[in-house]
């Protein structure tokens, strides 16, 4: 997702289409530790919060776990193909036909990240997003379930011959039961439908220093609403998802912009600016979120306040407007730290020449050169142009987001018309 407080068609049972198949509801038995495992089990966690589609709102219950699992995963990682294999050779033999070969790689790859606790809080959510929505499309049984953590604890291992011991499978143990927790939990309330779409890059601009602007094109309409997340993951580095909103609304042609920063270290992030070339894959997971979806009526005009990439699902936004205009007005203020920062100015103009609700206003917080009016970060720029009766709509970079809420009160704004970006990372 842009900025936000910082996949496959449907799967057909055993051998069919990708993003199907593959995980859940378990209570996994592990090699090397000589006990069987069960959800039910008291597990200490911190609470994520994941909202799936437009009205459905999940909390879920995910951490890291406290054994550093993180090296073992390296390793696999670093022979993930092989690793896959194994995995999938261990579930074949003892429930043939249970995963497609297609999707074992992205399975498999998922699931390690999201019980060895190798993401941060979002990444996590973002996985989590994933497998909960195959373990719906797929009723798997706990003795599904079994042999699913047997097979990766089996793949894990043969990748850490010269590592593993007794604490390291125990401490596998842990993670894959707080991982199928979290994922049974959320099963039950992320709703229906694949839990990837492969999709195409058709075009890669890069738009600024460190920010791409990628068109993607899933090869089945992806069904998002504006203000919208999705998970997204490069092929390139399987089972990584990061959030990224969409900056358009739906298209006929199904194409789908997304905004990228690079941030350091950020492995998923790192690649879309810098690696990915027309032509090449992605995959869309399940579009989530309901904070800033619009209010469908009318009754108070939009102030819009973007940062950085965060301008992504506001974009959105006002193009859903623009498709169909309800008479609100719309006061978007764009904000970057220079002029050359503010990457999508061109279709901004485009927007505002056409639109003539929409105003447009750029903020820029570290040029000298800027006029009194634009001068500013985003939000203090906005302040400026709230009327009082506005519904306010806000996204950007964590640190913006995170003192949002108080400064829009301070000045106002009441509680109900504040509307921020879904917590994927708490």
């Amino acid at each position: 997702m842009a900025d936000r407080p910082d996949a496959a068609d449907r799967p057909a049972r055993g051998g069919g289409a990708a993003g199907a198949l593959t995980v859940t509801g378990w209570s996994p038995s592990v090699n090397g530790v000589n006990r069987r495992w069960s959800p039910s089990v008291p597990i200490a966690v911190e609470t994520t919060e994941l909202r799936a589609g437009p009205t459905v709102g999940v909390a879920e219950t995910i951490r890291a776990v406290s054994a550093d699992l993180g090296p073992s995963w390296a390793a696999t990682a670093a022979a993930v193909d092989r690793a896959a294999t194994t995995f999938l050779d261990t579930v074949s033999d003892r429930l043939p036909g249970l995963l497609a070969e297609r999707d074992q790689v992205v399975v498999f790859a998922t699931l390690g990240r999201l019980a060895g606790g190798v993401d941060d809080p979002a990444g996590r959510a973002a996985a989590l997003a994933v497998l909960a929505r195959a373990h719906r499309g797929v009723g798997l049984l706990p003795q599904h379930a079994d042999v699913l953590g047997d097979a990766l604890l089996a793949a894990v291992a043969r990748e850490n011959r010269a590592r593993w011991t007794a604490a390291l499978a125990a401490g596998w143990e842990r993670g894959l039961r707080r991982a199928v927790t979290a994922v049974r939990r959320a099963a039950a309330r992320v709703g229906d439908g694949p839990a990837w779409w492969r999709a195409e890059v058709v075009a890669h601009d890069r738009a600024a220093d460190g920010v791409a602007v990628l068109t993607v094109r899933p090869r089945r309409p992806l069904p998002y609403r504006p203000g919208q997340a999705v998970p997204v993951c490069d092929p390139r580095r399987p089972g990584a998802w990061r959030w990224y909103s969409p900056a358009n609304a739906p298209r006929p042609d199904g194409t789908v912009e997304l905004h990228v920063r690079a941030v350091a270290a950020g492995t998923v992030s790192g690649a879309l600016v810098d690696g990915v070339r027309p032509g090449g894959p992605l995959l869309l997971g399940p579009p989530c979120g309901i904070s800033l979806l619009l209010d469908p009526s009318p009754w108070h005009d939009l102030l819009l306040v973007a940062a950085g990439t965060g301008l992504a699902p506001l974009r959105a936004l006002v193009e859903q407007l623009a498709a169909a205009p309800d008479g609100r007005r719309v006061t978007l203020v764009a904000g970057a730290r220079t002029p050359a920062d503010l990457y999508d100015r061109a279709t901004l103009a485009e927007l505002e020449a056409a639109h003539g609700w929409l105003t447009v206003v750029p903020a820029y917080s570290h040029d000298p050169a800027a006029g009194p009016a634009e001068r500013g970060d985003a939000l203090t720029v906005a302040l400026r142009h709230y009327a009082g009766d506005q519904e306010v709509h806000l996204c950007g970079p964590p640190q913006m987001v995170a003192g949002a809420r108080l400064r829009l009160l301070a000045a106002g704004v009441p509680a109900d018309r504040v509307h921020l970006p879904d917590a994927f990372d708490r």
